[in-house]
């Protein structure tokens, strides 16, 4: 089958030409970057099978909905920047008898820094990345898209690696972002949040990814991921609750 590579991107030249590498053997590779400002165009442009465009930023759902709708054939692989699609899952996507389903799924093998995380629910962590656009989309949701399908679906052998966060730093910087827009999501749905669950909810997330998911076998990094994580629901739920409040206000 004929496949479209699809990558989102906004300042991603430290991840993006590993991405590319990893999907050299797919027919095309469509960018759609949001205004970058370092060399994320020119790495793109460098690389031959690459097709870039610019698009104001618009939710990450409906940007990847934008990219799939700017490629030539109908079989999307969806990537973010800061992913890589090994050996054996390339080989498993060329093997795919497309008659059989209309999207597949694959494990993600998620990496803090330069370690492979196997517990506190990172592994397998799958997603569906595989997909024929004719009936398969992304929900237009500002965060934590997924892909809404109609049809089979398939999971496929090998794992697409996820150089998630560099460092603490990294995940703190990120997490103010990604809180903010889930709240906002959240407050837009006409959800929201009493003290009491703003207290029980980050419990549950500790308690679900350190013991429930074993994150205690991953040591010190385990008890921090675990941490970081309860840190990021409370400030999902209190972003929630300062919305509602400025609201009713």
């Amino acid at each position: 089958m004929k496949i479209s590579a699809t990558v989102i991107t906004l300042n991603e030249e430290l991840n993006i030409s590993d991405c590319l590498t990893s999907l050299s053997w797919v027919d095309e590779i469509v960018v759609v970057d949001s205004g970058s400002s370092d060399r994320t165009e020119y790495l793109c442009r460098a690389h031959p099978k690459v097709k870039f465009f610019t698009q104001e930023w618009m939710g990450y759902g409906k940007q990847k909905n934008i990219a799939a709708s700017l490629a030539v054939n109908n079989w999307i692989l969806n990537l973010d920047a800061d992913e890589r699609v090994s050996p054996i899952l390339r080989q498993a996507v060329a093997n795919a008898d497309t008659t059989t389903f209309s999207a597949a799924r694959m494990a993600r093998e998620n990496y803090f820094g330069k370690r492979w995380i196997r517990h506190c629910g990172w592994y397998p962590d799958y997603t569906t990345r595989l997909y024929d656009r004719r009936t398969c989309a992304f929900s237009e949701r500002a965060v934590h898209e997924t892909l809404e399908h109609d049809g089979r679906v398939r999971i496929l052998d090998g794992n697409l690696l996820h150089f998630t966060y560099t460092d603490i730093s990294d995940y703190l910087q990120r997490m103010d972002r990604y809180s903010t827009l889930a709240a906002a999501e959240m407050h837009k749905s006409g959800k929201s949040i009493g003290s009491l669950a703003l207290v029980a909810k980050p419990l549950s997330t500790f308690i679900k990814m350190y013991v429930i998911r074993k994150g205690f076998l991953e040591g010190f990094l385990g008890l921090v991921l675990s941490t970081l994580y309860a840190q990021y629901t409370f400030c999902k739920y209190a972003k929630l609750a300062e919305l509602s409040r400025t609201t009713k206000g």
